[in-house]
């Protein structure tokens, strides 16, 4: 799923308030290892609705934002 590069940039996680990586169709906070999906186009930035990844999760999470 796509966002617009314009809402990617101001989009932040709701408990730090940093930025985000769109990354297998979801929205990554890498600093507190927590996904947050994304349905018909709408990001779900809820704290609650986030899901916490594992240690091997998050690695491959942060290669694949990395790779593009």
């Amino acid at each position: 799923m796509a966002l617009d590069d314009t809402l990617l940039a101001i989009l932040v996680c709701p408990q730090d308030r940093g930025p985000l990586l769109l990354v297998d169709g979801c929205l990554y906070n890498p600093r507190l290892k927590r996904k947050y999906r994304i349905d018909d186009g709408i990001p779900v930035l809820l704290v609650d609705e986030a899901v916490p990844v594992d240690d091997d999760e998050h690695r491959r999470l942060v290669a694949a934002a990395e790779q593009g």
